[in-house]
């Protein structure tokens, strides 16, 4: 049994929803993970912004405004009447417990309450289509399977058990709600990292899947930036450690953490695209090109800071008392590279700059530049392949580099340079590493 997952605006309206069915019809008897339709999180996350506030005119305007967007899709998704009724007294029904919440107090089990509404309403309007459309479709309630523990970890014993007593019952298609869970205090919850993805790569490990496939509108993963670099490939295959690294630095395919579960258990994932579903896509499992280089990233917003002082010449302790800084003010570093009397880093997160950077002048002479742009050239880089740094430092020949970063990792070198530089510093690396 393979998973397929699909993203919210592969299901942004009655016509996806369509197309979406049709994939499921030609995959055979698999488990569909379904997140909201787009925009529905973002609305519900409004309302519920709203009833926090008391904003009771503000909270029924947009639960109004919304629901007739349902009622809409409904109306173009539909054939027959009965299909109809029956979709518009579960939406209406779930509509009128949003604005139920405008009659009492609003705290957080009701916050998460209202944002697992949109995945609820979508795997009921997917289901209620595929029943039109003849398929004997089971709807897995999420909210009786995906549990996580007090750290906010999934339980997969319980995930495991409480699925193969699910899918015991016979049906062509499963149907489940992405990104929603029910937490140790049997409160309803959300999975908040990678949402909907981690539920697909979860339910893949617990029943031991074929194969998870990520059905999104993005083509796949590219060796660059296709709005950067002209006559960009699709990437076909990836080893878990280089697709943590690509999304880390920018790349827009899956959360670094949320395919955690797939990569343990063993099961293949796969990025596929709705709107070319004949392409094979990107296949992303635990075997390894040995001596290929796959892809470049981008990762903007970057913040270098360097720390300059006679004192950390011999000495010990000083790059633990500048790390504890930063984690004083629970800041993040991406990169880091040493000398004799000097560390430079960088950050992401620039809310504590100030303060860091006054912490900082402490222990010796602080610069920053802003600006910056982390460039990721993800491949087999094991240091015993000769040649593959110096293809890369060869192409940054002609641009200003600030920090490289080689020998954390077996999976990939950084490039700091300034975000001005970043196209020229992508399209050399793309000739240099993919044209030759």
């Amino acid at each position: 049994m393979k998973i397929l997952k699909f993203g919210g605006t592969s299901v942004g309206n009655a016509q996806r929803f369509k197309g979406v069915a049709g994939i499921i019809g030609k995959a055979g008897k698999n488990l569909v993970v379904l997140s909201a339709m787009s925009g529905t999180t973002n609305t519900l996350a409004e309302i519920a912004g709203y009833l926090y506030n008391r904003n009771l005119e503000g909270a029924r305007d947009t639960i109004a405004a919304l629901e007739k967007k349902y009622l809409n899709v409904i109306n173009d998704l539909y054939a027959k009447e009965a299909s109809k009724e029956k979709a518009r007294a579960y939406v209406q029904a779930i509509f009128r417990e949003l604005v139920s919440y405008t009659k009492e107090l609003f705290g957080d089990v009701q916050e998460r309450l209202v944002l697992a509404q949109g995945e609820l309403l979508s795997s009921y309007l997917l289901a209620t289509y595929l029943e039109e459309q003849g398929v004997n479709v089971k709807l897995l309630p999420a909210l009786s399977f995906m549990r996580i523990d007090a750290q906010g970890e999934p339980d997969m014993d319980f995930i495991r058990l409480s699925l193969t007593k699910l899918l015991e019952e016979e049906a062509d298609v499963y149907l489940t709600q992405g990104y929603i869970c029910v937490n140790a205090r049997e409160e309803v919850d959300n999975l908040k990292r990678g949402g909907s993805d981690y539920t697909a790569c979860i339910v893949g490990a617990a029943i031991g899947a074929e194969e998870i496939q990520i059905w999104t509108d993005i083509d796949g993963m590219h060796n660059n930036d296709p709005r950067m670099v002209e006559n960009t490939s699709a990437v076909r295959h990836l080893h878990f450690d280089e697709a943590a690294e690509l999304a880390y630095f920018g790349a827009k395919i899956l959360h670094p953490t949320c395919i955690t579960p797939a990569r343990y258990a063993n099961v293949p994932v796969r990025l596929l695209n709705t709107m070319e579903p004949e392409a094979p896509g990107t296949l992303i499992d635990n075997n390894q090109d040995s001596g290929s280089i796959k892809a470049v990233a981008a990762k903007d917003n970057i913040v270098a800071i360097k720390i300059k002082s006679s004192r950390m010449l011999m000495a010990h302790g000083f790059l633990r008392r500048v790390f504890e800084i930063f984690e004083s003010y629970r800041t993040s570093i991406d990169m880091i590279c040493t000398s004799e009397v000097g560390v430079s880093l960088t950050i992401d997160d620039t809310r504590y700059l100030s303060e860091i950077v006054h912490d900082l002048k402490k222990y010796g002479t602080v610069t920053v530049d802003l600006d910056m742009c982390i460039i990721c050239v993800v491949g087999d880089m094991c240091w015993t392949n000769c040649g593959y740094e110096s293809r890369v430092m060869s192409a940054l020949k002609d641009i200003p580099v600030r920090m490289v970063s080689y020998g954390g990792s077996n999976y990939n070198i950084s490039i700091l340079v300034r975000e001005e530089d970043k196209a020229a510093t992508l399209r050399s690396l793309s000739q240099k590493l993919f044209g030759e």
